[in-house]
């Protein structure tokens, strides 16, 4: 296969690379700083007190208490654990059986509620979204009952980049004395995560999103909320999450949110200024295209499309054979397209859906990279569109 020398990548939704500066703060921890952090030994202590300061570290980044950090092995794992643990200690107590979530939430969310109403008879009530995503709030308010436990909002899409009023929400959900959790996986780095402001009960990060290690995440839990563990084997992170500690993880998480933290508002200027060149050279440039989500209130570095005449995965292929990496909500299903569950809640016709196209940038782009998708796109869906799908009206 032939090749450009230099390679695009623009799918830092999906994940991103690791900071340099975030594997030299690990490197301690796989053969130096190494034991069990709860073994009483001068070694166990040792990898003890990494963890805590990576939790302070955490914490002081969130402005809240480091009790309130769980570390985990994934986003996904802390929305479970959200989830779950809030659901069944609710149920416990008998203060309730019914859930209010969206109709585009992550799989971490969207599957678990499936699960807890298909296994443990829990009520799900789903808020649709408008055609650019967003949730009502006066929606979730009159989504909420007497009985309902725990409302779960994702902050920000991670297919069309939509950010939701999360300040809004939190207030009808404190006023109504409901927990709020969120799904908040694409936001670090890119919004701020103002805890209090939003009135977050239970928000989970992950570390591969911005700039750290795979395979570690986080659950913030605010003080004072029960959960009752998702696993079961142990009382490590104060009874809520047992396992041995990923302690070179934890230091990484910690460390890569610190300096995503620190350059955010540099950065998400920089990083708005080129999606917006590359949604508005896209749009004018192709026919038959239109942005998906919201054109204002989205991720600063988030740009994402539905073409109508081609198929998303296509696009996708097309652009990696000329070195740029790209996404696509679109799936195939028995050998026939289809549009993501998100693009349909959203109402976007078939034709369209089938054509998503989702472009992320990161750091390491810059003008060079949105002039070359700009060249090497415009043909690509003209090309695609003459093998002769038809788009109907």
């Amino acid at each position: 296969m032939n090749t450009p020398n230099h390679h695009i990548y623009l799918d830092h939704s999906a994940t991103t690379p690791v900071d340099p500066r975030v594997v030299e703060a690990m490197a301690p921890y796989w053969n130096e700083i190494f034991a069990n952090n709860e073994s009483a030994h001068t070694f166990g202590q040792a990898a003890a007190s990494a963890l805590e300061e990576a939790r302070q570290t955490v914490a002081d980044v969130l402005n809240c208490r480091p009790s309130e950090i769980v570390f985990t092995a994934s986003g996904t794992e802390a929305d479970n654990l959200a989830l779950r643990g809030a659901a069944w200690a609710a149920r416990q107590s008998g203060r309730g059986n019914h859930i209010v979530t969206t109709t585009i939430e992550h799989h971490a969310v969207g599957h678990t509620t499936d699960q807890l109403r298909a296994l443990f008879d829990f009520e799900i009530t789903r808020v649709p979204v408008d055609e650019r995503g967003r949730v009502a709030p006066d929606d979730v308010a009159a989504a909420i009952r007497p009985d309902t436990v725990l409302v779960s909002v994702m902050m920000a899409n991670n297919e069309v980049g939509t950010v939701q009023p999360m300040v809004k929400i939190g207030r009808i959900c404190r006023e109504r004395g409901v927990l709020f959790h969120t799904d908040a996986v694409q936001a670090a780095g890119r919004l701020p995560l103002e805890l209090d402001n939003m009135n977050v009960d239970l928000m989970a990060l992950s570390a591969h999103k911005f700039y750290g290690p795979k395979g570690v995440g986080l659950l913030y839990v605010r003080r004072n909320t029960t959960l009752i563990p998702a696993i079961t084997g142990g009382g490590h992170e104060r009874g809520r999450r047992p396992g041995t500690s990923n302690v070179a993880g934890a230091v990484g998480l910690a460390t890569a949110l610190q300096l995503v933290e620190d350059g955010r508002v540099a950065e998400t200027i920089r990083l708005r200024r080129l999606r917006d060149q590359l949604i508005k050279g896209i749009l004018n440039a192709i026919p038959e295209s239109r942005l998906t989500g919201h054109p204002t209130t989205r991720l600063p570095h988030h740009a994402s499309f539905a073409f109508c005449g081609v198929e998303g995965e296509s696009v996708v292929l097309d652009l990696d054979l000329e070195g740029i990496a790209v996404s696509s909500g679109a799936a195939c299903a028995e050998g026939e397209a289809e549009p993501s569950f998100v693009l349909t809640a959203m109402g976007i016709p078939r034709d369209w859906g089938i054509g998503s196209l989702r472009i992320t940038l990161g750091r390491a782009n810059d003008e060079s990279d949105v002039a070359r998708v700009l060249e090497v796109l415009p043909p690509i869906v003209e090309r695609l569109r003459a093998r002769g799908r038809m788009c109907s009206r």
